[in-house]
């Protein structure tokens, strides 16, 4: 999930937690509302500069802190991914108004501008609210997807009945309306839809229910950070309005888990999962029979950077809620062995092992075994053991681990550890190689037989039996990297299983053996059916890269692919062959009049295709790649 090359800018994901508070205290409404003007005199200014008149007010009154001298809060590299508006609320009112009392409202004003750029100058133009007849709830179009992966098995393959499109109809798409996020540069949280709303949230914690067709807004609701993943929506039977309203389960930044009235935006529950300064969710819940999965992962790889920082001390985990309240039904390690003391570093700070083994991705629900699966990551520390870089399988009746399948050994890996680090005193003595599972696993079936299929980062594909954790086949099809080989995930159509393969230059592998394309295996033997290797036409676009990093799309007989370039393309399920494509690369004015900026595809946000409209998030700044901050909706050419 990491480039090396962003970490030594040092402008990295966020929590935001104070010296001897957590962030649990600030409610969504307090950060409703935040000012939406600072010094003009800012403006432009880059985020964290060294001649930023924030700089010195933070040095004074936050870096004691937040440059890890208290291990309960965050780094300052964990900051700068906050909107500013968070930053000031928790100043002004929230669990820093004690530390910043002291403080003026400039001196506020610029320490939130230093850690966070923003806001942007003026005002943000927003969709017009939906007419009395646009926001009427639909109780006969209950959500067609149980989650992330379109299905519980994450095959992320939508069926005809929904997409209503053919062969023709796709190769003639264009573009309908776009929708503008405000004051971002990502569009990570992937589209989600029910009762004639499409629901997503935002980089600055903001959700939004549209009107799926016309882009009016319905309602909004504010996360306590910026919402990345989806929503997973409870169901109902078509034509029938249920004793409770649908719930939508989503997640932020800060490790909060949330559960609303998909039909009103109105917050029911929000329930922090992980109390570590540096805990995050990226992955969207999965949810099923009333239980709501969430997976835990971190940022403490960034602070590790520090060589006064205690590293490391985070464990991923798998946490099972209830759906009605929220309350934690169990919540299960991805490490079983104690954390403990492993002696001091060479700047003479005590480390601690084993540690990470996050989990980045949503769950894979086996509904036939009561399993659970996911993907982990790297030991941020010394010792490697044996849960990272694997595919665990929990139980779904208590969060006992039935077995761990480890495809790469001895991966213990964190930001210390890159070659421009000012310290490598946290480095752990294996030093990676940092390859994730970013992505979950597949569960396919073809009737008679089941199997797991994962990408790891490292390029490999892996077949697995998911009754005992058997290792059946590997495949390597990329080169691999710290961001892909594959990245954020594989979509399936049967038994063929559709593998983007990033292969991104992050400094540290070969660029003449990258692969970077669209590829089709084989389930249950892992042979290759075609391979097409996209043309690099980066040219002279600013933090451009060739690869598919972003998530596939399944649909009968296609493909569908976002690229770091910023094409979308949609590829011949049976050839590989490029049916259709759109460049993202430039500015859009949407349904608000507002102009916003097309970019990479990238992130676990995949395409997708509802009742004949293709919809997809274009902007990933973030990682060294192209900013922007659109929702595009294609349909149909018109005669």
């Amino acid at each position: 999930m990491k480039s090396r090359h962003f970490f030594m800018g040092l402008a990295l994901l966020g929590l935001l937690a104070a010296c001897g508070e957590q962030q649990t205290d600030v409610a969504a409404e307090d950060i409703s509302e935040g000012p939406q003007s600072a010094r003009a005199d800012l403006a432009g200014q880059e985020t964290g500069s060294q001649d930023h008149p924030g700089r010195m007010v933070f040095e004074d009154n936050c870096a004691g802190c937040h440059m890890g001298g208290v291990d309960r809060a965050a780094h300052i590299s964990a900051l700068r991914m906050l909107p500013y508006d968070t930053v000031i609320a928790a100043l002004e009112d929230g669990v820093m108004a004690e530390q910043s009392e002291h403080m003026t409202d400039q001196e506020r004003q610029d320490v939130a501008y230093y850690l966070t750029g923003g806001p942007l100058s003026g005002d943000f133009a927003m969709p017009p609210q939906c007419s009395e007849e646009e926001a009427v709830f639909d109780w006969n179009e209950p959500p067609f997807a149980t989650g992330w992966g379109i299905n519980h098995e994450n095959t992320r393959y939508i069926p005809d009945e929904v997409a209503q499109i053919d062969r023709a109809g796709l190769e003639e798409l264009e573009l309908k309306w776009s929708f503008a996020y405000p004051y971002a540069n990502r569009a990570r949280s992937q589209p989600s839809f029910v009762g004639g709303s499409l629901i997503v949230g935002s980089q600055d914690g903001t959700v939004y229910a549209l009107n799926a067709k016309s882009g009016c807004i319905r309602w909004t609701f504010r996360a306590k950070a910026e919402v990345r993943t989806g929503m997973s929506i409870s169901s109902w039977e078509a034509g029938t309005t249920p004793d409770k309203p649908p719930m939508a389960y989503f997640a932020d930044i800060f490790a909060n888990t949330y559960g609303i009235n998909a039909v009103t935006g109105e917050l029911v529950w929000s329930t922090k999962v992980d109390g570590h300064p540096n805990a995050t969710n990226t992955a969207q819940p999965a949810f099923y029979d009333g239980v709501v999965y969430q997976p835990v992962s971190s940022l403490e790889v960034v602070p590790a950077t520090e060589p006064e920082y205690e590293c490391c001390t985070f464990r991923g985990s798998l946490v099972a809620l209830d759906g009605a309240t929220g309350e934690i039904i169990w919540k299960t390690e991805t490490i079983p062995e104690p954390l403990e003391e492993t002696g001091p570093n060479s700047a003479g700070t005590m480390n601690y092992g084993p540690s990470g083994a996050p989990i980045w991705n949503s769950t894979t629900v086996d509904t036939k075994r009561r399993q659970l699966y996911n993907g982990t990551g790297e030991n941020y520390s010394s010792p490697a053991q044996g849960s990272s870089d694997a595919i665990i399988a929990f139980s779904m009746d208590g969060g006992d681990i039935v077995w761990t399948r480890q495809t790469t050994e001895g991966d213990a890996w964190n930001v210390a550890c890159v070659p421009f680090s000012p310290s490598k005193a946290n480095c752990p003595i294996e030093d990676g190689p940092d390859v994730d599972f970013a992505s979950p696993p597949l569960l396919i079936s073809d009737g008679e037989r089941d199997i797991l299929v994962a990408g790891q980062k490292s390029g490999d594909v892996h077949g697995i039996d998911p009754d005992t954790g058997e290792l059946l086949w590997s495949e390597k099809i990329g080169r691999g990297g710290t961001q892909g080989g594959i990245h954020f995930g594989l979509a399936a159509e049967g038994t063929k299983v559709y593998v983007p393969i990033s292969d991104y230059d992050d400094g540290d592998v070969v660029v003449e053996d990258a692969v970077p394309g669209m590829y089709a295996l084989d389930a249950f033997t892992g042979a290759l059916l075609w391979s097409h290797r996209v043309e690099d036409v980066c040219g002279d676009r600013h933090n451009c890269d060739a690869g598919a990093s972003a998530v596939a799309t399944a649909i009968k007989g296609h493909v569908i692919q976002g690229y770091m370039d910023g094409l979308l393309r949609i590829h011949d399920g049976e050839t590989g062959d490029v049916v259709w494509i759109f460049d993202a690369d430039r500015e859009f004015t949407t349904i608000s009049g507002e102009v916003a900026r097309g970019g990479s595809f990238a992130g676990g946000s995949g395409p997708i295709m509802y009742k004949g409209q293709l919809f997809a998030n274009a902007g990933y700044g973030i990682y060294n790649h192209m900013p922007g901050n659109v929702l595009l909706v294609f349909g149909p050419k018109e005669d």
